[in-house]
């Protein structure tokens, strides 16, 4: 095991040196001890685990955002503005804080907390800490709207929809702060709206048209500081956008539309609901575009299904 400590007890002070030491023949796993390391964390390996001694007082944060002035005259981006980018497979985190304290995306634009790209990637009792576009799961779509706007270490990666897995994890933000095009299941997570001046919304995914699932939320809480009646399950970044929600508890900041189509075409979307309780719960006047699902459709939404054959690197402690 390598030991990364600020104190100076470990094997290294700062977490992308452990990274960087680790070769075919050293420990694939880290222990990161309490202390809030600031760092642009840049991780491009595969089968590792990493844990923090405490998920709330082991932070890993940064503060780039997307409006943010470079030299060269241009700006930042959204997808240079990452806290933490991982590519790889079979990772796993556990007890961890990834932050982005750049500020409002009113101010500041996008700026994420963590970019996650790759397969079988389980985060477990970790919280996401942001503003707009908290955590992005990759691919990126296929194309971009404004040329030039997908700048950044995904880029030129080919696109390979992963299976993500948020276990007990909480996500915070408030405009689009969970998007992407991932096939990604959060169970038992609590995903917490921010309050802005006008609506907001939790999700945008870009699902790819030949994905079978996108997001899937079991059995998560869905609350917030925003005002009541402010926040949207989603809006689709793209066309083909697949998001769910079973067994959820969803607060009264829930807009009563549940859905916004962001002027999308309505007969590709899939925003499906399934038994949600709660105020924000209440389907009475949702938007004709999503879906109650029976008792049958949800048996297609378990874990097992939607993660299907997932192989973990290796037993983790719990």
């Amino acid at each position: 095991m390598i030991i990364v400590s600020l104190s100076g007890d470990g094997d290294y002070t700062s977490i992308q040196e452990a990274i960087n030491s680790i070769t075919d023949k050293t420990s694939r796993m880290i222990f990161i001890k309490k202390g809030i390391y600031r760092e642009k964390l840049h991780l491009v390996k595969s089968n590792l685990t990493f844990i923090g001694e405490d998920e709330t007082k082991t932070i890993i944060t940064f503060d780039d955002y997307a409006k943010k002035e470079l030299e060269n005259g241009t700006t930042m981006q959204t997808f240079r503005s990452y806290s933490t980018f991982i590519h790889g497979n079979h990772l796993t985190f556990m007890n961890l804080t990834f932050e982005n304290t750049a500020g409002k995306g009113s101010e500041v634009g996008q700026a994420i907390a963590s970019y996650v790209d790759g397969d079988c990637i389980h985060f477990k009792n970790c919280r996401f800490l942001g503003h707009q576009d908290t955590l992005f799961t990759a691919p990126l779509p296929p194309s971009s709207v404004i040329p030039g706007s997908f700048i950044g270490p995904g880029e030129h990666l080919p696109k390979i929809v992963g299976r993500h897995y948020y276990e007990n994890c909480y996500i915070e933000g408030d405009i689009d702060f969970i998007f992407g095009g991932a096939t990604s299941y959060f169970e038992s997570c609590t995903v917490f709206s921010k309050d802005v001046p006008n609506y907001s919304y939790i999700t945008a995914a870009s699902t790819p048209s030949d994905e079978k699932y996108g997001y899937v939320f079991h059995q998560c809480k869905l609350v917030g500081s925003a005002h009541e009646q402010s926040v949207f399950l989603g809006r689709p970044w793209r066309e083909f956008a697949h998001v769910v929600y079973l067994n959820c508890f969803l607060g009264p900041h829930i807009h009563e539309a549940g859905w916004n189509d962001w002027d999308k075409p309505h007969q590709s979307l899939k925003f499906y609901e399934f038994q949600n309780i709660g105020p924000g719960a209440d389907r009475s006047k949702r938007v004709d575009f999503c879906k109650e699902l029976s008792i049958k459709e949800s048996s297609l939404y378990t874990k097992e299904q939607v993660l299907r054959d997932w192989k973990p690197y290796k037993k983790h402690p719990s």
